[in-house]
């Protein structure tokens, strides 16, 4: 009997050792991706003659909330933000009573906020609307945002409303009335508004407070105000701008005219820098003098950790020639605006080796302190190198040589490698060929010079001065080289030839 009982303990543990090895975990079905759904809000949706001071929303799952500052707006907007929670399966909104305006439509509009509670699943687009008074607002607004510098549509930006009454600089000292983001073509839209006039602004907001800043922060203004019940009214386009750092009143206490001490714009104050030595940098690649990197166009930069004067008969720049060193000319220049840099350009050959040679001191800071001695080693590109573009411009941007009046803006092209400048210049032909570009991306822009400086000029919100209007190409090209492309300025790529050589074209 004893041994008949110990045969079955060892059968028994045996079975269940050899089916442990078998044992999976259960796949558990697929997962859930449906959101939560609403199922009750208390009060009830679109209500009239209402004051709503706490929203209950009920939902058919446990759900939670997510970024609720972000995501959760109320519009027009409170000075003090609604109170939003959540508990099991219930959204909590409350706001304060003495906030909510008599005769005035308010939309709770919460985004991506609301999800599930295991998954994430977010529930978006859901609005909750009520009105104070006895009708619901129903005006809309709507128009483009453009980044002025380039023309083209912004993504980035708020757009805010202000009652028509405030001043010029509410937008730097308070929240909006209204606020809205455009959409991925720029395109940014208002609805519900009341039948009245508004101040209009958008702004590239950094730090996310709804208000205008400067500093690092783009603007742009409507010269005008808007109003939604002018059925004249022609399509709003607001262009964002970088104002320029006000030196003038780097100094002074800041006042309501005050264009950006205002509020914390940039400090236009010198800290001292903590480099001992004075230190150089130049645009020139000497890790192969086999490899050709220079162009035979470029400029050499000199970039200075300090502002420095310029000795230019301590630089030298020369080649082998039959086993004699043959010297070229320089030219140095220095911009005021830029005193860190220094341009030195000099007329070169193709697939050359050059040595270029600054002698100690060549460089003084403001402090008297030297630069160190520098040898550069480099070879120039030669013509297989390069591509080249034909680039056909419309008529209506030409400019006649012997134009006088004064009240007609001039029509500057600019063009850009990449994201470097390459030229500007005025338009006097249709036709612009570019020969002996160096591969890269290239951008095309023209610029409607207004007061005729030859130059792009940015806006000034105090001034009321809005930014020269940029008009850029339809695209951009990528160049290769050997490639030739010819193209139009407003139409797409019409050809692409693949050249063996484009000799002939400098």
């Amino acid at each position: 009997m004893t041994i008949r009982i110990y045969t079955n303990i060892l059968l028994i543990v045996s079975c269940i050792a050899a089916g442990c090895a078998n044992i999976s975990t259960p796949s558990g079905g697929k997962r859930d991706v449906t959101p939560p759904k609403l199922l009750l809000s208390e009060p009830g949706d679109s209500l009239k003659n209402t004051r709503v001071t706490r929203l209950v929303l009920r939902f058919d799952e446990y759900v939670t909330l997510g970024d609720v500052q972000k995501e959760v707006t109320i519009s027009p907007i409170l000075s003090v933000p609604p109170t939003v929670s959540s508990l099991n399966k219930h959204i909590t909104v409350k706001i304060a009573d003495s906030l909510l305006e008599a005769n005035t439509t308010y939309r709770i509009s919460f985004g991506k906020a609301i999800r599930d509670m295991h998954e994430g699943n977010a529930m978006g687009g859901y609005t909750y609307i009520f009105s104070t008074g006895a009708y619901f607002d129903s005006l809309k607004l709507q128009g483009t945002i453009k980044d002025a510098a380039t023309g083209k549509p912004d993504t980035t930006s708020i757009v805010v409303l202000y009652n028509a009454t405030e001043n010029d600089s509410v937008v730097v000292k308070k929240k909006p009335r209204y606020v809205s983001k455009p959409d991925a073509s720029g395109t940014f839209r208002f609805a519900g508004l009341p039948g009245r006039s508004f101040k209009i602004f958008a702004i590239r907001d950094e730090n996310s407070n709804q208000t205008y800043d400067g500093g690092n922060e783009l603007i742009a203004f409507s010269d005008q105000t808007v109003s939604t019940t002018d059925t004249n009214m022609t399509a709003i386009t607001l262009r964002l701008f970088s104002e320029k750092p006000d030196t003038a009143q780097a100094n002074s206490e800041p006042s309501i005219t005050t264009k950006k001490s205002l509020r914390s714009k940039e400090k236009l104050t010198t800290t001292a820098t903590t480099d001992t030595n004075l230190v150089f940098t130049v645009n020139i690649d000497t890790s192969n003098i086999n490899n050709r990197t220079f162009g035979v166009t470029d400029s050499f930069k000199f970039s200075f950790n300090r502002n420095v004067s310029i000795n230019a008969d301590s630089i030298n720049l020369g080649y082998d020639s039959v086993g004699k060193a043959t010297y070229i000319p320089l030219q140095t220049t220095t911009d005021a605006g830029k005193p860190r840099l220094a341009i030195v350009k000099a007329k070169l050959r193709d697939n050359t080796v050059y040595t270029l040679t600054m002698k100690k001191g060549f460089a003084k800071d403001t402090a008297g302190k030297s630069s160190i001695a520098g040898v550069y080693r480099f070879r120039t590109m030669n013509n297989d190198d390069y591509g080249k573009i034909i680039l056909n411009l419309p008529s209506k941007y030409l400019n006649k040589q012997s134009s006088t009046d004064t009240n007609k803006a001039d029509y500057l092209l600019l063009i850009k490698s990449d994201n470097d400048t390459l030229s500007m210049r005025r338009i006097v032909d249709t036709t612009v060929i570019l020969s002996r570009l160096r591969p890269a991306t290239y951008s095309f822009c023209i610029i409607v010079d207004k007061n005729k400086n030859g130059k792009w000029d940015t806006g000034d919100l105090y001034q009321k001065k809005q930014p020269e209007i940029v008009i850029p190409a339809d695209e951009n090209i990528l160049l290769k080289a050997k490639w030739e492309h010819t193209i139009d300025f407003e139409h797409p790529v019409k050809q692409k030839d693949k050249k063996p050589s484009i000799k002939g074209n400098k």
